[in-house]
């Protein structure tokens, strides 16, 4: 049974999105601080997906992302906000997030927002043979989810590292904002297209030596991006 954490003060919010992850055949970990999310995270290794609401007694969801990222973890991560303004969305993404959903939600949007970063994270996978990507000086493998450029290890979160599979699955291939969306976050996944803007400028700023000019992952203006080396 696949272990989620839920981070979440207000007791009500907490037990209504609780009783849903467990009908829907989910282990939640409860939290109601942020300090008391990474203690959860700490003893709960195993956890796999985590809700973090925005707004905390403590230190806010965004701080709480930033913190479960430097440590390297992959795991998904999606940002519970009653804010709808484009900064909180921009934010989330920003600070590792993979995923955002605004206050009211229903259980079926959630339990789908769920199901669906699942699989395109591939944690119901089991990957059985080890295959690596090579370009230029950069080293993918697809088993242990790793990016090497110049032999040292990069932390990807787990959309950069899908996001970096496609593209270099694709050399020089033109791909739309539209397709890159579609690949990496699936047909059912809400979100706009900006979602692909952000993830594609945090993830420069680990491969490209000056991102304000990239070499390796390029734009091609009005369309999308291209893998350019």
């Amino acid at each position: 049974m696949k272990k989620i954490l839920v981070l979440e003060d207000e007791a009500n919010i907490r037990s209504f999105v609780v009783i849903n992850l467990r009908r829907s055949g989910f282990e939640p970990i409860e939290a109601e601080t942020g300090e008391m999310a990474l203690e959860k995270l700490r003893v709960n290794p195993d956890i796999c997906l985590a809700l973090l609401d925005v707004m905390l007694p403590d230190i806010d969801g965004f701080e709480v992302c930033r913190r479960i990222r430097a440590t390297g973890s992959k795991m998904g991560i999606i940002m519970l906000t009653a804010k709808s303004q484009e900064i909180d969305k921009v934010t989330g993404l920003m600070t590792g997030a993979d995923d955002y959903v605004t206050k009211p939600f229903s259980p079926a949007e959630l339990t789908a927002r769920v199901d669906a970063l699942i699989r395109r994270l591939g944690i119901d996978e089991d990957e059985r043979s080890s295959t690596e990507l090579v370009s230029g000086p950069f080293l993918l493998n697809t088993r242990n989810r790793t990016l090497e450029k110049d032999g040292q290890r990069l932390k990807l979160t787990q959309i950069e590292y899908l996001l970096m599979k496609l593209f270099m699955e694709n050399p020089g291939k033109a791909m739309s904002r539209e397709d890159i969306l579609t690949a990496v976050w699936g047909n059912d996944f809400k979100g706009e297209l900006k979602t692909v803007d952000v993830n594609i400028r945090r993830l420069r700023i680990k491969i490209e030596s000056d991102p304000t000019e990239p070499e390796y992952l390029t734009t091609v203006w009005g369309y999308g991006y291209k893998w350019g080396y």
